[in-house]
């Protein structure tokens, strides 16, 4: 029979009491976890550490001991970060994809915006895809502008491209309250001017 892994055999004494505490419950997760499933006939034949290094395995130390545990530590913790930041265990990317189309302005555009749930610090993180803009004069750009009742709201970042046959992925970011019914353009903007410039892709109608 398996002796249960002591936790104080593999800590030590020397953590104090709240890190004593949190490395305690994620030992007392693991022990809840049990042993990981049998290999398979197959996998279990399959070639060992000690054959590819043509040497005989050496008995594991302490320091290796106490590694194994701290790296079990870590994984169960990254774990936990990630189901709860992405509120759900299944590890797929969620959020929303906008198509846009050229305008007049530049009618062999196309871009995929991607936007990410909101973040703890109320950011919406963003990557567009683009292609077909034309390349701007030095000092020119182009911006993506959140949209509210019809009208451009706040820009969200800047960027430039090669050209029209060049693809540009750009991440992006909209530090604001983002609301129901709002929406994401991209607009010229020209050297020297401050206002912004005309909408050259809006949304797929």
């Amino acid at each position: 029979m398996t002796r249960v892994p002591d936790f104080d055999e593999l800590v030590g004494p020397d953590l104090d009491g709240e890190e004593q505490a949190r490395l305690r419950h994620v030992h007392d997760l693991l022990l809840q976890a049990g042993p990981p499933a049998e290999l398979s006939p197959e996998i279990e034949s399959g070639p060992t550490l000690a054959m590819t290094f043509g040497r005989a395995p050496r008995k594991l130390g302490r320091s290796v001991v106490l590694l194994a545990a701290a790296m079990a530590v870590v994984a169960v913790a990254f774990l936990a970060g990630y189901v709860t930041g992405n509120g759900n265990g299944t590890g797929h990317r969620s959020g929303h994809t906008l198509s846009l189309v050229g305008t007049k302005a530049a009618p062999a555009a196309l871009a995929s915006l991607h936007v990410d749930p909101v973040d703890p610090a109320g950011n919406w993180p963003m990557q567009l895809s683009v292609t077909g803009l034309p390349k701007l004069p030095p000092r020119g750009y182009y911006t993506v502008y959140l949209m509210r009742n019809g009208e451009l709201y706040a820009p969200c970042g800047t960027f430039i491209v090669a050209g029209k046959t060049h693809d540009t992925l750009v991440s992006l970011n909209a530090p604001y309250d983002v609301r129901g019914g709002d929406t994401w353009v991209v607009t010229k903007q020209m050297p020297g001017h401050h206002e912004a410039g005309p909408v050259v892709l809006q949304p797929r109608a």
